[in-house]
């Protein structure tokens, strides 16, 4: 059977890209409905997404970072897009252009007790810092970028640019940020950007990480649950 899927996923070669993706959203949607609190879908999400990943995505990803500090600047730099508005306007995401039925609203889903858990912050953590950056850079700078601008896409390099391709992803990239869709923009943008720059998975994912690391960080030493929705 594992042979299977996993000849299923050499003849679809976007299958490496957006199969982890596909589970991470999966389990996303799924575990609430199914009435699973968070400390049990955030192990299942975790686990599932990084048994896609060892299946699937293993020819296809790329740990090589050619630009570590420009990476690591990158992804401060995302950070701080993130939180400032909020620093600099108190109240500005309460707009209705960022809180209305469409973004949702700037509530978190994690309970007061469970951000006194330990092992529930772990796999949060594990998500946020170490899954979701992999398989976000892989969906969206790895796969749609190119897909976009042919059905080919494993015949282009990475970080081949069309105008189209850029903002399309960008703006894909900014809606699935609900209430934090702008600055989802401005950091879609800015990971596109990189990605034109070092044609570098590795280098995307190390500015990715680098923000979620430095969002986990401030939401625990704010208590700003609402960044974690």
């Amino acid at each position: 059977m594992l042979g299977l899927i996993r000849g299923f996923g050499d003849r679809h070669p976007s299958w490496a890209y957006v199969a982890p993706f596909a589970v991470f959203l999966f389990f996303l949607a799924a575990g609430p409905q199914a009435g699973l609190g968070p400390e049990v879908h955030y192990p299942l999400r975790v686990l599932a997404t990084a048994a896609a990943l060892l299946t699937w995505s293993r020819k296809v990803l790329s740990w090589r970072v050619t630009h570590i500090a420009g990476s690591v600047l990158v992804g401060v730099g995302v950070f701080a897009i993130w939180i400032l508005p909020d620093l600099l306007w108190p109240g500005y995401r309460n707009h209705w252009l960022f809180e209305n039925a469409v973004t949702g609203r700037l509530a978190s889903s994690v309970s007061h007790e469970l951000r006194e858990s330990a092992a529930f912050l772990f796999w949060r953590g594990t998500s946020l810092i170490l899954v979701v950056p992999v398989v976000e850079e892989l969906f969206w700078r790895g796969w749609l970028m190119r897909y976009l601008i042919s059905r080919n896409f494993d015949a282009l390099p990475l970080g081949t640019y069309a105008p189209q391709a850029f903002w399309i992803t960008a703006a894909l990239f900014a809606s699935e940020h609900g209430p934090y869709w702008d600055v989802g923009l401005a950091a879609g943008m800015a990971y596109n950007l990189w990605m034109l720059r070092t044609r570098s998975l590795g280098d995307c994912i190390l500015a990715h990480l680098v923000t979620n690391a430095c969002l986990g960080a401030y939401v625990l030493m704010s208590g700003r649950w609402e960044y974690l929705l």
